[in-house]
């Protein structure tokens, strides 16, 4: 995961907050702790051509009770952008959320400033709802406005349609 995060010095990006690869470890446990109590499920993205990781992704904010989670924390080597990379993990995840977990809604949130981000969320079928203002602190200080948006389960048949499209082509 190192290299990936080295790959297009991802941890430099002004709307993320991806970690330094001195820091994997530590982010890394706190994911592993959210994941025992069930809060979040982390996801290794794998190049299966290359043999490595690409990225990573995973569900946060998971809230059985309402059949609600955050598809967030996702990061992807420079290399991968531009590819298939990120529409298979989230194709992959949002069958998981909708299809195994029963999700009734799947959030997809984005600094307001991440451009590239908010229109990949939109292409996928995902709802813009609002601007979460100032609701978080980013690494230099900034307070971050967000985009929030969303998808449900109505949405999944034709968002799992759009994105087996988008991975056939």
């Amino acid at each position: 995961m190192a290299a990936a995060i080295r790959d297009g010095e991802l941890w430099t990006l002004p709307v993320t907050l991806v970690p330094h690869p001195d820091e994997l470890e530590a982010f890394l446990a706190v994911a592993d702790a959210r994941r025992a109590l069930r809060q979040e499920l982390g996801f290794a993205m794998i190049e299966l051509a290359l043999g490595h990781v690409v990225g990573s992704t995973r569900f946060m904010k998971i809230e059985a009770a309402h059949r609600r989670a955050e598809s967030g924390f996702i990061f992807i080597a420079a290399s991968g952008h531009r590819s298939h990379v990120n529409t298979e993990a989230k194709y992959l995840m949002l069958r998981h959320a909708f299809e195994v977990c029963g999700c009734a809604r799947v959030e997809l949130i984005t600094d307001v400033l991440n451009s590239r981000s908010r229109q990949a969320i939109l292409r996928l079928g995902a709802t813009q709802e609002g601007v979460m203002r100032k609701n978080m602190i980013m690494r230099d200080g900034r307070n971050r406005d967000s985009i929030l948006h969303s998808m449900i389960d109505k949405d999944g048949p034709a968002v799992r349609a759009r994105l087996e499209t988008r991975l056939a082509d």
